[in-house]
């Protein structure tokens, strides 16, 4: 078993807390995505959890070993661990193969051809760095990570220097191998999508605490407070008025969800996905209109904002957003009708 679990860690530098009473653990054989703001602790999360650095206090255990609790504390090297680094940070003077065995006893290499295959790296072998593009420098720096047959890999935001569509397939294929060879992972990104593609569950940190965890789907759908509801993928925040079942806004009545349900009349503020507000270019039954601001077009689908046209008469130019179908040709300038389906997700709000 290589769970992971990390109990009240405390991490300073000179004065400065960058992790506060951390709580996270990784189970056996998943994958789990740490996101945050610049600054919120990840890099330094991954190092303690690699051995680059000592925790002042709490534990973090690697399958039933205790590797650092401010007394014990397990070398990098006697951990298991494989780490990969932002930029893969190969050794220049030495071919694929090489760069591979790295630290493999010559005795423990015969699995090394197979790895290489794994990874998608076969017939690459001679290559020296240079003559890789960034997404081979990043497999042969997988496989590195994979030779020592580690118990735990992580991964410093591996795919951030690669363009958009070569990190999506890497990362499809880098997920591929670890669950091929049955390791515990945990990613570090500053990508959003990345981590809800990716991870069984995503570990939000603010402020140098873990302050949700949970698998990507229920942190989309169902965030504890509305700054993470904001950090995990796109978000419209509306005001609202709860009547009955119903929340009323300015896109209309909404329902919302049960396990949120208000028990009183009140204010507050609902969450609604952009693919739940959806766009008719022309007149639609229970709908409001409003006019295009900008279109991201993106094949299948188009991100779009726009401005509600009460807005707009009253002055505040708020802005929301909507997933609608690639094949609806909008423009700015268009007029379009607003319809709302599925339900929001609700928090009361403070007057």
């Amino acid at each position: 078993m290589s769970t992971i679990r990390i109990a009240g860690v405390d991490k300073s530098f000179d004065t400065t807390s960058v992790l506060a009473r951390v709580e996270l653990e990784v189970p056996n054989e998943s994958i789990t995505a740490v996101v945050g703001a610049s600054g919120s602790g990840k890099t330094t999360l991954l190092r303690l959890i690699a051995g680059f650095e000592q925790v002042d206090s709490g534990s973090i255990t690697i399958g039933d070993v205790v590797v650092d609790d401010g007394d014990r504390f397990e070398r990098a090297e006697r951990r298991g661990v494989g780490y990969v680094p932002q930029e893969g940070a190969l050794f220049p003077h030495l071919n694929v193969a090489r760069n591979i065995a790295f630290g493999v006893p010559k005795k423990d290499r015969d699995h090394l051809a197979e790895l290489v295959d794994l990874v998608g790296l076969s017939g690459l072998e001679s290559r020296y760095p240079h003559q890789l593009s960034g997404g081979q420098q990043q497999r042969v720096a997988l496989a590195r990570a994979l030779a020592i047959r580690p118990a735990v890999v992580l991964l410093d935001e591996p795919f951030s220097s690669l363009d958009a569509t070569l990190r999506v397939g890497l990362g499809r294929d880098v997920i591929r191998v670890l669950k091929k060879s049955g390791t515990t992972a945990v990613l570090v990104t500053h990508d959003q999508d990345e981590a809800l593609a990716l991870a069984d569950q995503i570990a939000v940190l603010r402020g140098g605490r873990v302050k949700a965890c949970a698998d990507p789907r229920s942190l989309y759908y169902d965030p504890p407070d509305l700054e993470i509801a904001a950090s995990i993928g796109e978000a419209n925040v509306v005001d609202a008025r709860v009547e009955g079942d119903r929340a009323q806004t300015v896109l209309g009545p909404i329902r919302f969800n049960g396990d949120s349900a208000a028990t009183v009349t009140g204010e507050y503020s609902v969450l609604l996905r952009p693919e739940q507000l959806v766009l008719h270019d022309t007149p639609h039954a229970e709908s409001v209109v409003g006019t295009v601001d900008e279109v991201q077009f993106h094949g299948h689908d188009a991100l779009v904002m726009f401005t509600l046209d009460s807005d707009r008469t009253a002055g505040s130019g708020r802005q929301l957003l909507a997933r609608a179908r690639g094949d609806l040709a909008l423009k700015p300038g268009q007029s379009v009708w607003i319809e709302v389906r599925g339900h929001g997700k609700l928090w009361a709000t403070s007057r």
